[in-house]
């Protein structure tokens, strides 16, 4: 039997309703999609075994990150129209291939350089898992019904930041911080399997499209000139830049400057991640009776409430190593609210492109880690012997979180 016949057959048994997923590929999705935050956040208790082992220099750790973003950032941007052309399956399990290979070839680094490029590798494979399971949802649901199954992936989703931090801290007490690449490489090579016995592909034949340079090319082009999309898709950008910044600066902010132990780090990180979730998941409750987009803009409110009080909280030194849980109050206050930004933003950006969701999630994947990635960047340049680079980061990705919520509402009053 060839591949195409037996995912046609394996598509057929597994045939998913349309408005719903079963319990069963909500929860793989949610596990293909986690592929980010545990390549990101069970790497973080690492960083200082990385900087002394590989020899980066100060902030290089901050670099390797930034490496792994950026390759999430372009990588997306083929997987779209890949997904498009060839189905949701294809390029998922060829994407999942790449980062087992790439987070061996971490695992096996001698230098620094070499680290970053296997890193970047593994962001480009990766970046499969965070195109395609946006658009099988699209593909099954839209508004109200896509923002409720869009916050079931993020309760699944969510609990790997929770475990990651922990995971890694526990990988580092028994073993070498390369252990937690050969976890990736296994954690892949088990999301391939999986996904070639029991993923359907939820895009027929006839609504395939082709594929070339020129048309991807145009396709984007059409995408990012619908204002709706584009100012979804550059709020999540900010979004992003915002929890990038608290990624980054984490561990240095938590242990070297506010002193907490390797557990009570790993603690709050898992409060953070759940705060996250509980967010998303009343979103998930209440879009039913709210509006996705009212939603999404009280969570920016919100947001830039607590992120202007952390800021004047850090510079007047009252968050930071004297009242470290002043600290842990403002960014959990952030990280909550989050999530209820993050999946109706998400949603209202597909709005009007579901004949090519692949290539509107590419894109609007590609926006939001270019623009995350940039924090990582920042940080890496900057003195971090308080809490103030860190609070004044995050306030400006929040700052253009909300110019890009003023901007949405503008255009969709005009669209009423």
């Amino acid at each position: 039997m060839s591949f195409s016949s037996s995912s046609s057959s394996l598509a057929y048994r597994h045939r998913i309703p349309v408005g719903s997923l079963p319990a069963w590929l909500v929860i793989l999705l949610g596990l293909v999609t986690a592929i980010g935050p545990l390549a990101t956040d069970m790497y973080l208790p690492a960083f200082p075994a990385v900087d002394s082992e590989l020899g980066g220099g100060p902030g290089s750790a901050q670099i390797t990150l930034a490496a792994w973003f950026a390759g999430l950032a372009i990588g997306q941007f083929s997987q779209g129209p890949l997904s498009d052309r060839l189905g949701r399956r294809v390029p998922l399990l060829g994407g999942l291939t790449l980062f087992s290979i790439a987070s061996a070839g971490c695992a096996l680094s001698a230098d620094y350089h070499m680290f970053c490029i296997w890193r970047f590798l593994a962001a480009l494979g990766g970046s499969a898992g965070v195109v395609v399971p946006r658009a099988i949802v699209r593909d099954i649901a839209t508004g109200a019904q896509g923002a409720r199954i869009m916050a079931q992936l993020t309760l699944v989703f969510g609990l790997m930041p929770i475990l990651a931090p922990s995971l890694g801290s526990l990988v580092l007490s028994v073993g070498h911080w390369r252990w937690i690449f050969w976890f990736a490489t296994l954690y892949g090579v088990l999301g391939v399997v999986a996904i070639a016995w029991t993923l359907p592909d939820t895009l027929p034949r006839e609504r395939r499209i082709a594929l070339s340079v020129t048309t991807v090319l145009w396709r984007y082009v059409g995408i990012a000139r619908e204002p709706m999309f584009l100012s979804a898709a550059l709020l999540l950008g900010f979004s992003a830049f915002v929890m990038f910044a608290y990624l980054a600066s984490a561990p240095i902010l938590f242990e070297q400057i506010l002193s907490f132990t390797p557990q009570q780090f790993g603690l709050f990180f898992g409060m953070n991640a759940a705060l996250f979730i509980a967010g998303a998941q009343i979103n998930g409750r209440l879009v039913h009776r709210i509006a996705p987009h009212v939603l999404m803009q009280r969570g920016v409110v919100a947001i830039t409430l607590s992120g202007g009080l952390f800021l004047i909280l850090s510079i007047a030194g009252l968050a930071g190593p004297r009242h470290p849980f002043l600290v842990c109050a403002m960014i959990g206050l952030i990280t909550g609210s989050l999530g209820f930004v993050n999946p109706n933003a998400t949603v209202l950006a597909f709005t009007r492109h579901g004949h090519h969701a692949g290539s509107a999630s590419a894109l609007l994947g590609t926006l939001q880690f270019t623009i995350g990635s940039l924090s990582g960047v920042l940080l890496g340049y900057l003195p971090l012997g308080s809490a103030v680079p860190v609070a004044a980061t995050m306030t400006g990705g929040i700052a253009g979180m909300l110019a890009c919520m003023l901007w949405h509402r503008q255009h969709a009053a005009a669209a009423e």
